[in-house]
């Protein structure tokens, strides 16, 4: 199996281990979201308690059948029944429980998150390393690696490429890099000129094919997993297309999803590439 391969699949076997560990997920992102999420719900449930009626309510049993009971200031020690024509009373009492429930939490769980933000950087491990003095960093081993160790051993890892036809055109990048059309060329130096690490054509095992060529490899500074970059540079050729769409469907029968670990690109004769829209998908994405 290529290095590319035995990466991708510790990626995939390690997933719960690192969602668990916090190594691979942008805590604070999450932390952002959950506090949106629970922003609406205590929204959600104030708006609802504004119209709702005074009192509570109780449930009772008489002969084994429930009965629903109305306590205000008003009706005593026993409550007021209510009677099966006006559930719609025992109904709103029962929101008004549970929204007041919700509100009541919601607020605890939003003072707690809120405290965590104020005192939480995604980076804090990495910034006790990085606070040594360069001379005592390298007597240290760190806990966890930074990213440029992980990516100086993920493009040490040696791999084989899809290899080159005799008859091909030789077409190479300004660092020197042979690749399989002008395309990949101009998507090459882009992401040299810009210090962005790639492996090119990195062979990757999808089951139940076999072995696939992504025109380009990164490793996530984000999360740390590997990017596959595909660019389809042919789709008005029927048979090129069909192969494509084959191809991304493999890759999401493994896994390997656009938009989140997977990035596309499309060119016809007449619909090239645009480099406003790489610019934006190497901002997002890498």
């Amino acid at each position: 199996m290529s290095q590319c391969g035995e990466q991708i699949n510790r990626n995939k076997n390690n997933d719960e281990v690192q969602s668990k560990g916090g190594r691979n997920i942008d805590l604070r992102e999450q932390l952002l979201l959950e506090r949106e999420r629970l922003n609406l719900l205590h929204s959600k449930a104030t708006n609802n308690l504004v119209d709702s009626p005074k009192g509570t309510l109780r449930l009772g049993k008489s002969q084994g059948c429930i009965q629903y009971l109305h306590y205000r200031e008003d009706t005593g020690p026993n409550g007021e029944y209510i009677h099966k024509n006006n559930m719609e009373l025992a109904r709103k009492l029962a929101q008004k429980s549970y929204d007041e429930k919700i509100k009541k939490l919601t607020t605890k769980r939003l003072r707690q998150v809120d405290a965590i933000l104020k005192d939480f950087s995604k980076d804090e491990i990495l910034e006790v390393f990085l606070s040594e003095h360069p001379e005592r960093q390298k007597l240290i081993v760190p806990v966890e690696e930074t990213y440029e160790q992980k990516l100086n051993r993920w493009l040490s890892q040696p791999y084989t490429g899809k290899g080159f036809a005799e008859d091909m055109v030789v077409i190479t990048t300004d660092n020197g890099l042979r690749v399989r059309s002008k395309s990949e060329r101009f998507m090459a130096d882009y992401f040299d000129s810009i210090g962005i690490k790639y492996k090119y054509e990195c062979p990757l095992i999808l089951k139940p094919y076999g072995v696939v060529f992504p025109d380009f490899t990164f490793l996530s500074q984000r999360t740390g997993k590997e990017i596959f970059w595909e660019h389809e540079g042919m789709l008005d050729n029927p048979e090129y297309a069909q192969t494509a769409a084959k191809k991304i469907e493999l890759y999401e029968k493994n896994g390997i999803f656009p938009g989140e670990n997977l990035i596309l690109t499309f060119e016809t004769a007449t619909h090239i590439l645009d480099k406003k829209i790489l610019e934006m998908l190497v901002q997002r994405y890498l």
